[in-house]
């Protein structure tokens, strides 16, 4: 374990996103205060730097959106020396011209989960800033990283809902009517507790359906979900590691970086 590079940058994968190095990685078990994260860290190289990797659901999607355990992630990773996270993840479009393989880097959140822990901060009177959920930084990286294989939207509100059942067509057609464009079950609280952990944070997102407000037919199924995220993993993954190498600097930057005005309950891992 002490010889193991010190990465500062990290993968967290999605739905149908389980590996990412083509080269030998180490796996790292991390024991957390909120117990073990979803699967065992790779730490790996990509183009001479060292990246942590993280399916979110874990090696087989043992894990359902509400039962992710979203704390010991964020902290798992923050332990191992990580300070910036790229987030990709599957989304349902809530926009007709943003169809299935469009990606997009979304600049604003909606928290509409629920029972999900979703702070560190249970106690001290911490309030953190998160006017602006996603970095700034991993967001330019990200955008810069598009390419012709998947047509790219640079904003973007994605609205993160409580799963796992997708939604009612009355609901898909309410948060399209309130100008949002994107609709997952994953973002949040992963966004959060990021920040919390002074780790800035950026999803990239790939539609994978027109959500069920959009379009005639039976819906959103999980079959076709999976089918069009695997369809575009490929070129998904070669979009993420031009994000990698995009990134510049290995710190967090300022402000993604937590100033309450109090002193913090616990110190940083």
């Amino acid at each position: 374990m002490s010889s193991l590079p010190r990465p500062a940058l990290a993968i967290i994968g999605g739905s149908g996103f389980y590996d990412f190095f083509d080269n030998d990685a180490t796996h790292v078990e991390v024991d957390t205060p909120y117990g073990a994260p979803s699967a065992p860290i790779a730490v790996g190289e990509v183009d001479g730097r060292a990246v942590a990797f993280l399916p979110r659901h874990g090696k087989q999607h043992e894990y359902s959106p509400h039962t992710l355990p979203y704390q010991a992630n964020m902290w798992a990773l923050r332990s191992l020396g990580v300070r910036r996270i790229l987030a990709p993840c599957a989304v349902g479009s809530l926009r007709a011209d943003w169809g299935p393989g469009t990606v997009a880097v979304p600049d604003q959140l909606v928290d509409r989960t629920s029972g999900r822990p979703q702070t560190y901060f249970d106690r001290g009177g911490v309030h953190i800033s998160f006017a602006d959920p996603y970095c700034d930084e991993l967001r330019t990286a990200a955008i810069k990283s598009a390419s012709d294989d998947l047509p790219m939207k640079t904003q973007g509100t994605m609205v993160v809902v409580q799963g796992p059942r997708f939604s009612t067509r009355a609901e898909s057609r309410w948060f399209a009517g309130q100008g949002w464009e994107l609709v997952n079950m994953t973002g949040f609280p992963e966004a959060v507790l990021a920040r919390e952990l002074e780790m800035c944070y950026a999803a990239i997102a790939l539609v994978t359906d027109l959500d069920a407000g959009l379009e005639e037919g039976d819906g959103v199924h999980a079959t076709d979900v999976f089918a069009e995220f695997k369809k575009n993993l490929g070129p998904f993954k070669e979009l993420v590691r031009r994000a990698v190498g995009a990134v510049t600097g290995s710190d967090t930057c300022e402000r993604c970086r937590v100033h309450t005005g109090v002193q913090l309950p616990f110190e940083l891992p």
